[in-house]
């Protein structure tokens, strides 16, 4: 090796950079590195979105604001009526005609105008909707409903358009790391937005409260246009070659036969169901129960992100180095058991460090599912189909987190007011039935995800033959029949 070729300390930083940082090698000759990140940003206000809506306005209406917890909890639900409309977002996504060559940037602009929108107007409709005004209280509940409502629509468009787009410009052998990076993406702004949040209202006052919703809605519209910008490759001659699409029936009648959909459907929501009863339970269930302080709660949510991070991290060494998506999924789950199992010991051991061990266990179970099933998805879907496919798993598996947290909080009350009354017995007699409750249905849900998924993974020593490319009949004469790569002026 001459003086010239042989590596200096520059590549020997590289070398070490490359191997801190776990996903930037996700980065290709079509998808650098800052155009990836850049791209991940409309992760960030999905996850701004979400936590602004589930659970900084949740407490803010019910505490603040005095508005009743039923009506709280109708506004907080109705984002939900448009998560099964992602797979008609996804198939229109598809098979978009535009004079400009597009296909994903439109859906993903407008759903940043409707998240925008939905931001925007939300403080105001809330301060009528407590009643600080001399309007009738009817104009409040509509304008807060129309406002959750596009905010909820804004989100799920955003989501399903930009996680096709990410499929359409990372090659096959980088979309592990590529899934892995925009699912850090998500929980990161999930936890950057929670704690700003709570630092802003603080202080809490209408105005503030104005500003704060107001400021999200400006900071969701900028970086949504940062993420977009010359990420799509357009082909302004492409639309005047498409031949009549697929209807929408034919292309889910071509997707639900191919490579056992329905059963990978059913195991997305299964698992989601069984990772996302205990979202609003684990911190009542350390202070309650644990009687652990509001300082050692809190820290709940750093050990969930630090789990699930290191569930994605090694989800995705996994899966770059062959592993089955079905199978890393089902390690997923079986994390999962271990992790319920220790939360369920840790009241009657009187062993908070065995409840912290399960909380982190519930996160790295969580991320290494929810990678697995994303890229069996990516995995399974056509160039022509990708964002049908996408929606699907985003309409199951944000259905199946709302039922679960709304379910989970149902059974927990319910099982507690009937141990406390006596109805089950004095061996039962506990505040912590309702809990324990909740996590035995979750190590249930479990074992059934894992039976799901069984017939799924692709047997040991198997090459990637076992699970052939799909084929869309309906879809044969599609217009998108070439992977979009590269950018170009947007």
């Amino acid at each position: 090796m001459t003086e010239r070729t042989r590596p200096g300390p520059v590549w020997s930083w590289r070398s070490v950079g490359l191997g801190l940082l776990p996903f930037a090698d996700a980065a290709t000759v079509q998808l650098p590195l800052s155009r990836l990140l850049r791209l991940s940003l409309f992760q960030v206000t999905v996850g701004m979105t979400a936590v602004l809506l589930i659970g900084t306005l949740n407490r803010v209406m019910i505490v603040e604001l005095g508005i009743p917890a039923s009506l709280v909890a109708t506004m907080i639900s109705l984002p939900l009526v448009f998560a099964p409309a992602r797979m008609l977002v996804g198939y229109r996504s598809d098979t978009h005609r535009s004079v400009l060559g597009w296909r994903r940037v439109p859906y993903i602009w407008f759903g940043a105008l409707l998240q925008f929108g939905g931001l925007a107007i939300m403080p105001f409709a809330l301060l009528l909707l407590s009643g600080d005004s001399h309007g009738p209280p009817i104009v409040g509940e509509i304008g807060a409903a129309v406002a959750f409502l596009m905010a909820g629509a804004g989100l799920h468009t955003t989501q399903t358009a930009g996680l096709a787009l990410a499929t359409d410009l990372a090659p096959d052998s980088a979309r592990p790391k590529v899934v892995a990076l925009l699912c850090l993406t998500l929980l990161f702004g999930t936890v950057i937005a929670a704690v700003g949040f709570g630092i802003l209202l603080a202080h809490f006052s209408e105005l503030r409260l104005i500003q704060v919703v107001q400021g999200a809605a400006a900071a969701t519209l900028v970086l949504n246009g940062v993420a977009l910008w010359k990420q799509e490759k357009r082909d302004p001659d492409r639309w005047r070659e498409l031949k009549p699409a697929a209807t929408f029936a034919e292309s889910w009648r071509a997707y639900a036969q191919t490579g056992r959909a329905t059963r990978r459907l059913v195991a997305i929501g299964l698992g989601t169901v069984a990772f996302s009863m205990q979202d609003v339970l684990l911190e009542p269930y350390g202070g309650r129960i644990l009687h652990l302080s509001v300082a050692a709660t809190t820290t709940l949510t750093a050990l969930l992100a630090a789990g699930g991070a290191a569930g994605l991290g090694l989800a995705a060494r996994q899966l770059n180095q062959g592993a089955d998506p079905y199978r890393v999924s089902g390690f997923g789950a079986l994390a999962g058991l271990a992790a319920f199992a220790c939360v369920l010991l840790a009241a009657p051991l009187a062993a908070p460090p065995l409840f912290a061990m399960g909380v982190a266990l519930v996160g790295l179970g969580g991320g290494l599912f929810a990678h697995g099933t994303l890229t069996a998805s990516m995995k399974m879907a056509q160039t022509d189909a990708t964002g049908l496919a996408l929606g699907a798993w985003g309409s199951v598996q944000a259905l199946a987190a709302g039922v679960a947290i709304a379910s989970g909080g149902l059974i927990s009350d319910g099982v507690t007011r009937a141990a406390l009354a006596g109805t089950l017995g004095p061996a039962l007699e506990s505040r912590a039935a309702g809990y324990d409750a909740v996590y035995l249905i979750e190590l249930g849900l479990l074992l059934a995800t894992m039976v799901a998924l069984g017939p799924l993974v692709r047997p040991r020593g198997a090459g990637l033959e076992s699970h052939p490319t799909p084929t869309y009949p309906a879809l044969a004469t599609g217009p998108f029949d070439a992977t979009l790569s590269g950018g170009s002026d947007a």
